[in-house]
């Protein structure tokens, strides 16, 4: 018996009765129980639940979950000590439809301790080694959700992306990434890092898996201010391959200093052959792009310092006790959260407190704005450039060493570069691979099908 590696197969399979639902999900545990002390993607691992009885493109495909989303049947640790053990009462919105339209979920898959990283490095856990090349970080902070999809651990899973946490480890892992508009997937129930910043999207192999996962979680839900009142819709739909006429933005920023040789020469190509589809490259600019890490680790920072206060050690997860209140405050963060996490919430306290708040946040928010209207000045058909999409690299270079940037956080910092700026104008994004590079190969066994 073959099990498909996409979504769309293995929903077609069950529907034809190549094999059912559980069948799927036993294949999957099995390659789990193989390879996963190589690879760590998976921080916790249990039996699918029941694939119901919807009638969805999703019905008995077996799904990995980032383990900051909250799931009511397991636990939510976010990769940190502080939350180790936590097992929230209920279901993030994203996981609940994808439950409801009959998906099984194999388990929670490892991270960059509160997502807050870029090579997943950062799991007070274990690490996550790229699927590829085992010397090899997948890419963070949702590099657990990359791997587990390059390995074929799952055929998709869900991952949240800040500043680039699904597409920059989509692209380090060879798979499909897509990070929503923001407020397109509900926020409800993920762990929040940066609120303006954080969404939810899927890793596949395709674009069509994606598509499908998307719609099946997408839509406007009450119980996130921020979701957006845009009716659910069939994004297969849109699929139709044909780009002829579709105008590509081409940013000169993207392609300048500091983007690798090869990653250049494997997006050239590929965009080469969008023009010879019947694509037309157009170049622009958009002129703020030098400001984007400057801004995002002012706005992301400042917005963890808020949302990480909640973990102080009295209504949930690790507790140390040293006597009164304010030191066992202190002494739980100081056990719980990791080297990077301490460092963001710094930064971001600092650049929220008196004296300083005008001239670091409110500035980072007065040029945010001015991210967004770049942007907007390229979509717009009468007065800017017109393009219908904007094309660039995902990453200025391909996978790197395990410890090769941790201790230059400046240095990884500047891994997402080519990210950010979509999370800080509220765009979607998609990594589509697009080659190899000629150092790369494979490190398990080929990750197809049976």
């Amino acid at each position: 018996m073959t099990i498909p590696r996409t979504v769309h197969g293995i929903a077609e399979g069950i529907r034809k009765k190549q094999f059912t639902a559980d069948e799927a999900a036993a294949f999957y545990r099995a390659r789990i129980e193989q390879h996963d002390g190589r690879v760590g993607a998976y921080l916790h691992v249990y039996e699918p639940m029941s694939s119901g009885s919807a009638d969805s493109p999703v019905r008995g495909v077996p799904l990995g979950l980032k383990d900051l989303l909250a799931t009511k049947d397991a636990p939510t640790t976010c990769a940190s000590r502080i939350l180790e053990g936590y097992r929230p009462p209920y279901d993030a919105t994203a996981v609940a439809r994808l439950r409801a339209a009959g998906a099984n979920f194999l388990g929670k898959l490892n991270m960059d301790e509160f997502a807050m990283g870029s090579s997943n490095e950062n799991s007070a856990f274990k690490p996550v080694h790229n699927p590829w090349d085992l010397s090899r970080v997948p890419g963070g902070s949702s590099g657990g959700s990359a791997a587990a999809v390059a390995a074929n651990l799952a055929p998709a899973t869900l991952g949240s992306d800040t500043g680039g946490s699904i597409r920059q480890p989509a692209s380090f892992c060879g798979v499909t990434g897509l990070k929503p508009t923001y407020g397109r997937v509900s926020r409800y129930g993920l762990v929040a890092f940066a609120s303006s910043l954080d969404q939810i999207g899927p890793f596949t192999h395709d674009a069509r898996d994606a598509a499908i996962v998307l719609s099946a979680m997408a839509g406007h839900d009450p119980m996130d201010s921020t979701s957006a009142s845009v009716a659910a819709e069939d994004f297969t739909t849109h699929l139709t391959g044909d780009v002829k006429g579709l105008r590509i933005g081409i940013p000169r920023e993207y392609f300048g200093k500091g983007l690798s040789p090869a990653v250049e020469a494997a997006v050239r190509k590929a965009l080469a052959a969008m023009e010879e589809a019947g694509a037309h490259l157009v170049e622009i600019s958009l002129p703020h792009t030098e400001h984007a890490i400057a801004v995002y680790y002012l706005v992301a920072t400042a917005e963890a310092s808020s949302n990480l206060a909640r973990f102080d050690g009295i209504r949930y997860g690790l507790r140390v006790p040293d006597g009164s209140l304010v030191p066992t405050y202190k002494k739980t963060r100081a056990e719980g959260f990791g080297r990077e996490v301490k460092r963001r919430i710094m930064l971001g306290t600092y650049c929220l407190s008196s004296g300083y708040y005008d001239a670091y946040y409110r500035k980072a928010l007065e040029v945010r704005t001015l991210i967004q209207r770049d942007f907007l000045a390229a979509f717009d058909r009468d007065k800017g450039a017109g393009v219908d999409i904007i094309a660039t690299p995902t990453s200025p270079a391909v996978a790197f060493g395990f410890g090769e940037k941790s201790a230059d956080p400046l240095t990884m910092y500047l891994s997402d570069i080519y990210t950010i700026s979509a999370n800080l104008a509220g765009l979607p994004g998609i990594s589509i691979p697009c080659g190899f590079s000629a150092a790369e190969g494979s490190s398990l066994p080929s990750p197809k099908a049976g």
